[in-house]
């Protein structure tokens, strides 16, 4: 039984793959809320073994010694999921916080990158390895207030694609997930804490669920060695595309 490592897996995706995946892996479960970490552990470990990592995951030098020195059961991980993410804010582009940008990309980017760097050279060692990069519709389809985190979120479109063509040849796949509206804390998160305005979000609809982004998580990760799902943009039934704005005189 092989390894598979989620990063921010203490709520909505994260937590919802550490459930599936744990049917075939090991885990290595990543997240700044120790708490809740413990918690999934408590129940997986019913099913696998489980190796926690709690640190936040904007720190470089962690992400680099925690990975290097994972324990012998642990170091056979051929599933990486990128899952770790956020979005701060709506405000338009000149109202925005510059912090909230900042940790944003710091997120979104940086540490998916440093993730993936440090993962790679165990990843190549197995005979067959996914990277799962949970990106977004933003990263394809722009909206007001979307600004830096639909930027973040084509940054890991493009991050997905260019590894293809440098992992060509290794056997390590990469796939880039894109949801859309998706009922998990994200909203919670973006409008720092606010119930109301996060409730708001799913009002009248039927978003897609943590569970649903899980199970193509697993799907993309089962198929057989051979192929690859290179991006897989999901939207609920109840989402499309808008019309083009316009502004009028």
């Amino acid at each position: 039984m092989n390894t598979a490592i989620i990063t921010g897996a203490t709520s909505g995706f994260g937590s919802a793959c550490a459930k599936k995946f744990a049917k075939t892996h090991k885990l290595v479960l990543m997240g700044r809320r120790l708490e809740r970490l413990e918690e999934l552990k408590t129940e997986l470990s019913q099913i696998t073994k489980v190796h926690l990592l709690n640190f936040d995951i904007r720190d470089k030098e962690q992400i680099r010694n925690q990975i290097n020195s994972l324990p012998s059961d642990f170091q056979d991980y051929n599933v990486l999921i990128n899952n770790a993410g956020l979005a701060l804010g709506l405000e338009l582009a000149n109202e925005a916080k510059l912090e909230n940008w900042d940790q944003m990309i710091d997120t979104n980017i940086t540490a998916l990158v440093h993730m993936t760097r440090n993962c790679l050279p165990n990843l190549i060692q197995q005979e067959s390895s996914s990277i799962i990069n949970i990106g977004s519709i933003a990263g394809s389809w722009p909206y007001p207030g979307g600004n830096t985190y639909g930027a973040t979120k084509a940054f890991v479109a493009q991050f997905s694609r260019n590894l293809r063509a440098d992992l060509l040849g290794t056997g390590v796949r990469v796939c880039n997930i894109e949801p859309g509206l998706a009922e998990t804390e994200f909203s919670m998160v973006r409008f720092g804490g606010d119930n109301e305005k996060a409730k708001s979000v799913y009002e009248g609809l039927t978003p897609l669920y943590a569970n649903d982004i899980a199970e193509q998580c697993f799907w993309v990760a089962s198929q057989p060695p051979h192929i690859n799902i290179n991006s897989l943009e999901i939207m609920p039934t109840s989402q499309a595309w808008g019309p083009l704005a316009v502004s009028r005189s």
